[in-house]
């Protein structure tokens, strides 16, 4: 039960965060703003916004976090094994 739960809350902050990307920054609708700061760092502004995510996901453990999230996108990892 308690996977079950994080595993929800997990999908509910993914589908936060492409909202954001989506809403505030004009993007596309299945992407986090992570990926999108790494798919996007040659531009000056992804560029600071994916130091800022990734120095913020260093003090957790993650410190390459958008690169990651960059190539979960591209795996699809967020989605259940049984829709990738």
């Amino acid at each position: 039960m308690k996977a079950r739960i994080v595993f929800w809350l997990l999908q509910v902050l993914i589908a936060l965060d492409q909202l954001a990307n989506a809403l505030l920054f004009f993007g596309w609708a299945d992407e986090t703003i992570s990926a999108r700061s790494w798919r996007q760092r040659e531009k000056w502004q992804w560029r600071q916004a994916r130091r800022v995510i990734d120095w913020i996901f260093a003090l957790l453990g993650d410190s390459n976090h958008c690169q990651g999230a960059y190539e979960s996108e591209l795996q699809r990892s967020q989605l259940p094994e049984t829709l990738r």
